[in-house]
C-alpha cells in the first residue's frame, strides 16, 4: 500500500494558488459535501469549532477520493495533541498562535520522529494504514505539510525568522486576532489591518516561504491578498455560508 500523496503541499511549494474553505461545522456529512465542491483544501477546525478527534477521524475518511486536501487546525501548538491527530492520518496542519521561530520549530518537531523531532512511535495507526504502508517511516515527512499561524503584531514582526524554520511549509496570517492585537477588535478589514497583512504577505514571500490568509465575503480583498503573495487563500466559512443563505431564503418568503 502506498503512502497518500499531498498535492496541496506540492502546489504550495510550486507557488500555485490554492483556494480553500473553512469547515467549522463538525460533521463528516458536511465535510464530504464540501470536499466535492471544487476547493483545493478544507480546514477542519478544532480551535474555534465544537470539534474533537473522533469526529475529525470521520471527516478525514469522508474526504477520501475527492481531491480536496484536509487541513486540520489543532486547538493549540501542543505535541501531545498533534501526535493524536498525526496517528489518525492527518498530513496537513494549521497550528495557531505561533509567536516566534522557537515555537515554529516546536511545531515542526512534533510532526517528526527522532532524530528530527519528538513524535511518538505507533506502528498500527491509521496513518500507516494499520501497518500496511511499508515505507511510511522513511517517507512520511515528504507528504507532511506544516502551516503556522501568525496572529499578533509581535509575531508579524518576527515573520522572517519564522519563515526560515526548516519544515514550515507556509505562514497563515490570522486577520481576526491580528486586528485584536492592534487594538482594532472585530475589525479585520480596517485599513491598518489590511496594510499590515499585505506587508506581511510580501515579507513572507521575500523570505522564501509561502503566505496564506482567510477572507470572508469580500472577493476584491481576497484578490488583493493574492496579489500581495497569498498562495493558500481561504474564501469563506461553511457555518457563515449556511447562516447567511438560510436567512436569505427565509426572508425571500417571509419578508
Amino acid at each position: 500500500m502506498q503512502l497518500p500523496e499531498n498535492p496541496f503541499k506540492r502546489a504550495l511549494h510550486a507557488g500555485t494558488q490554492q483556494i480553500g474553505l473553512w469547515c467549522a461545522v463538525p460533521s463528516n456529512y458536511v465535510s464530504e459535501i464540501l470536499a466535492g465542491a471544487g476547493f483545493d483544501w478544507l480546514v477542519l477546525d478544532t480551535e474555534h469549532a465544537p470539534n474533537e478527534l473522533p469526529n475529525v477521524f470521520n471527516q478525514l475518511q469522508s474526504m477520501v477520493g475527492y481531491g480536496t486536501q484536509p487541513v486540520v487546525r489543532v486547538p493549540w501548538n501542543d505535541a501531545v495533541t498533534l501526535k493524536r491527530f498525526l496517528d489518525i492520518g492527518t498530513q496537513s496542519f494549521l497550528i495557531p498562535m505561533v509567536q516566534d521561530a522557537e515555537e515554529a520549530r516546536a511545531a515542526v518537531a512534533a510532526t517528526r520522529y527522532p532524530p528530527d523531532g519528538i513524535r511518538g512511535y505507533a506502528v498500527a495507526s491509521r496513518a500507516t494504514r494499520f501497518g500496511r504502508i511499508g515505507d511510511y517511516f522513511t517517507r512520511y515527512a515528504d507528504e507532511m505539510c506544516v502551516l503556522v499561524q501568525v496572529e499578533t503584531m509581535e509575531a508579524l514582526e518576527k515573520v522572517e525568522e519564522i519563515a526560515a524554520v526548516p519544515g514550515v511549509d507556509g505562514i497563515f496570517i490570522g486577520p481576526g486576532d491580528l486586528s485584536a492585537s492592534m487594538g482594532l477588535l472585530h475589525q479585520p478589514t480596517h485599513p491598518r489591518v489590511v496594510e499590515a497583512i499585505e506587508d506581511g504577505l510580501r515579507r513572507i514571500t521575500a523570505a522564501g516561504n509561502r503566505g496564506g490568509v482567510l477572507v470572508v465575503g469580500d472577493e476584491a480583498l481576497a484578490r488583493r491578498y493574492m496579489a500581495a503573495g497569498s498562495v493558500f487563500t481561504a474564501v469563506g466559512v461553511d457555518a457563515a455560508l449556511f447562516a447567511r443563505s438560510s436567512e436569505a431564503l427565509a426572508k425571500q418568503y417571509k419578508g
